[in-house]
This record gives C-alpha cells, sequence and structure tokens, in this order.
C-alpha cells in the first residue's frame, strides 16, 4: 500500500507531535555562516570526516544496504554523517548534502521519539536528478504534519520536511512504514 505523498498537504495518521528543535541535535550548537559551508565544500575522499568513515565502515553504506542504526537520539548523528559522505561521494553540492542532513535528523528524530522501535533503517538512493533518503521503522503510525506558528517551539520537523524537500511521504509496509523526502540534485 502507498502511503500519504505530500508538497504543501498534510500527511493523515495519528501520532503525537514533535518534540521541536533539531532531531537528535538538542544541546549541540550548530555551524552558521559561511565558514561552515566552506567546510562542507572542501570536503574530498582524501580528507573526508573520519567519523563519517568510521560509520561508514561499522554501519554500512546506506546507498548500497538498508543501514540499521540503534533507536536512540544519538543515531541521528549517525544518520547526518552516513547521508553527507554519501551525497558528497555523488557529487553533489553542499547545499544540496546540508540540506539533506537537516532533513534526515528530522526523520530520524520522529522514528526514534514516536515509534517505540529497537532499530530504525536508512537509505539513500539516486535518482536521475534527486536524490531520496528513506528512514524504515516497525511502526504503522503515520507522522501528522501540523500547522505552527512563529513562536511554536515544537512540531516543526515535517513543516521543515515539507519546506526543504521536492517531495515526502509514507509508504506503509506489512510490518511498519518508510518516511521518504526527495531533494533535486540538478539545480543546486
Amino acid at each position: 500500500m502507498r502511503g500519504a505523498h505530500s508538497r504543501g498537504t498534510a500527511t493523515v495518521g495519528a501520532g503525537g507531535g514533535h518534540d521541536g528543535g533539531m532531531a537528535g541535535l538538542e544541546g549541540i550548537e550548530q555551524p552558521r555562516g559561511p565558514e561552515h559551508t566552506a567546510a562542507v565544500a572542501r570536503w574530498s575522499p582524501a580528507v573526508a570526516d573520519e567519523r563519517a568513515l568510521a560509520a561508514l565502515e561499522l554501519y554500512g553504506d546506506p546507498s548500497e544496504e538498508d543501514v540499521r542504526l540503534p533507536s536512540r537520539p544519538e543515531s541521528a548523528a549517525i544518520a547526518r554523517r552516513l547521508v553527507q559522505i554519501v551525497v558528497l561521494r555523488w557529487g553533489m553540492s553542499p547545499k544540496l548534502a546540508e540540506d539533506a542532513v537537516l532533513l534526515v535528523s528530522e526523520l530520524v528524530g520522529n522514528a526514534v521519539r514516536h515509534t517505540g522501535a529497537r532499530v530504525f533503517g536508512l537509505r539513500v538512493r539516486r535518482r536521475t536528478g534527486r536524490i531520496r533518503v528513506e528512514v524504515r521503522d516497525p511502526s504503522r503510525g503515520l507522522p501528522c504534519l501540523m500547522p505552527v506558528q512563529d513562536l511554536d517551539v515544537s512540531g516543526r520537523g515535517l513543516t521543515l520536511v515539507d519546506k526543504l524537500s521536492d517531495r515526502w511521504g509514507v509508504d506503509l509496509l506489512p510490518r511498519g512504514k518508510t518516511t521518504w523526502f526527495e531533494i533535486r540534485a540538478a539545480d543546486r
């Protein structure tokens, strides 16, 4: 069964709200400004982040197979590293990598907070003109795009996914679901 697909419309379903913040990044200062973009732009296999390479070695390559990660908040950092290294290895722009890293944090945060799962799966796929990032969990509870106000401090995760991705949705599986987003690779 195919799930809901969104570009400006809410997915249908039950499920709790989002705790707020960038999923898995609570209490971690985020780099800002041109120095962060420049650091990402300088990435190459020769100077790749050692933690990202260690994550690839330990968990596997999400562009080749479904990578299973423990359902803990610290897994958001692992997912970010894996997505970043894959996207940059494909020669995609630092901006696209930055957006993909932010959005995978939100999907992982939702999987960790709201599914009760022990593990979740991560997969990154390259399609003509776009990349697709998937987070698979054993819950069939659908995420819900909540309306948010300027001063709201929670519930923004799927709103970010909706605004920054070109498409996103949920595919229901016999045992669980896959929540995914796609970002256009051309023009970035």
